[in-house]
């Protein structure tokens, strides 16, 4: 059930999804407001003086979700988050990404898709249930994220914006779909003029910039949102918490990095009961948060054989990996860490069968606003996350445009490449992936 949650690592997270439309800049007309009613919002984040577009229908706070459609929800995030992980692995250095955000953002676009771009979009992110189904399973993984037993054990704040063309005609049904099981209204700006465009730029970077404790302060960069741009959509999650058995930081690891170069790290250590597991051509455990929700899962191949298992790597050879650990008394040396990534996932999406979505004149967004005019531009992810002595926290933020156009003790030193997942338990949900290859970075 989803109301009582284990988790893995503390992270910070955002998703915005920019929407642009094909053809030439639309002349603005007014707003169709059905089941909608329109509110100026003069406090907005960044100075900009926007109005607020909020469906009539409140959010559901308490979704009647089945318990098979949960177990789908989470399935499809373990696959996803695994079929992310082998398409961006190719890339230089650290990684670091949150499948749960991106998939929460994609979802929202999901909410607008029709016909094949549907089925594309389904079968890359592996949403297995009815449309209908899938948003409220949706809801209820993001109501039991921030349910008051959650906020008693750590810090997790989760929330979702819209931000959207001024006199742009969206369906009331969309925003409806948006309001109820997303609890996400929509802002109105003006994208086609230059100076409302950045200042609509920087109001956005504001509010993701707030709802991730100002580790993600320029998620839209100068160019990332054009004059084309009809929608930007955004789920922000902060997540920070304490080890249960803290370490001791006054360390160092002499750390091997993939070209056999080697490096001393700063490092941590401790001795406690963990979850560990002595696998074939590899070790694994995992590292409990406060409150007894969170884990973080560290997996740590042999040496000279990082690439192979990271290729090899899938939801079903993990849930294996999970299911050996066994409580052990186990000393733990690993290197402490920080590090950000930014990066586009456009080309990572479309190599998973994602591709009508971002082709102008063939995706079909039409559940948006009744048109086929809308696409998606592109994807931009950018994630921080900082694990020490006591700890962890971090951030991470992905945006899609769319537009127009003492017995013998068990011991692990962590002093090669390693793989971290942070994993709730409960709804077996993975909500971020990374890999760390230099601490030192």
């Amino acid at each position: 059930m989803f109301n009582r949650i284990k988790y893995g690592i503390a992270i910070l997270v955002l998703v915005s999804v920019v929407l642009s439309a094909c053809g030439p800049p639309a002349t603005p007309t007014p707003q169709t407001q059905t089941a909608s009613t329109a509110t100026p919002e003069p406090a907005n984040p960044g100075g900009a003086h926007l109005s607020l577009i909020q469906s009539e229908l409140p959010r559901e706070t308490a979704p009647q979700v089945a318990d098979a459609a949960r177990e789908a929800l989470a399935a499809g995030n373990r696959a996803f988050a695994l079929d992310l992980y082998r398409a961006l692995r190719e890339q230089d250095g650290n990684l670091f990404y949150s499948p749960h955000s991106i998939s929460t953002a994609l979802a929202m676009a999901y909410a607008g898709a029709a016909g094949e771009t549907q089925r594309q979009m389904a079968e890359a992110l592996h949403f297995a249930l009815s449309p209908d189904d899938l948003h409220a399973a949706f809801n209820a993984l993001d109501l039991a994220l921030t349910s008051p037993e959650v906020e008693a054990a750590f810090r997790l704040n989760v929330a979702n914006a819209l931000w959207a063309q001024e006199g742009y005609e969206f369906l009331p049904s969309y925003l409806d779909t948006l309001a109820v099981h997303y609890g996400a209204g929509m802002r109105l700006a003006d994208f086609t003029q230059d100076a409302l465009r950045e200042e609509a730029r920087q109001a956005i970077n504001a509010w993701v910039s707030e709802q991730t404790e100002r580790k993600i302060e320029e998620l839209l960069q100068q160019g990332d949102l054009t004059a084309d741009a009809r929608l930007v959509l955004l789920n922000a999650i902060y997540f920070k918490a304490d080890w249960t058995v803290p370490f001791s930081g006054d360390r160092e690891v002499n750390f091997t990095r993939l070209d056999g170069s080697q490096v001393n790290a700063p490092a941590m250590s401790r001795r406690a009961d963990t979850p560990y597991l002595a696998g074939d051509g590899f070790e694994a455990f995992a590292l409990e948060y406060k409150g007894d929700r969170v884990r973080m899962l560290v997996l740590v191949p042999d040496a000279g054989t990082f690439e192979t298992f990271e290729a090899a790597l899938d939801a079903a050879r993990l849930a294996e990996m999970m299911a050996g650990l066994e409580s052990t008394d186990l000393q733990v040396t690993m290197p402490k860490f920080e590090f950000e990534t930014r990066f586009a996932l456009r080309d990572a999406l479309v190599s998973l069968g994602m591709e009508d979505a971002f082709e102008a004149g063939i995706a079909d967004f039409s559940g948006m606003d009744g048109t086929r005019d809308l696409y998606i531009q592109s994807v931009i992810h950018e994630a921080f996350v900082a694990v020490d002595e006591e700890g962890t926290e971090a951030a991470a933020a992905t945006g899609v445009i769319v537009g127009i156009e003492s017995m013998p003790m068990n011991m692990i030193t962590v002093d090669r490449p390693f793989i971290f997942l942070i994993h709730d338990v409960e709804t077996d949900t993975l909500l971020f992936v990374g890999r760390v290859l230099d601490p030192g970075v």
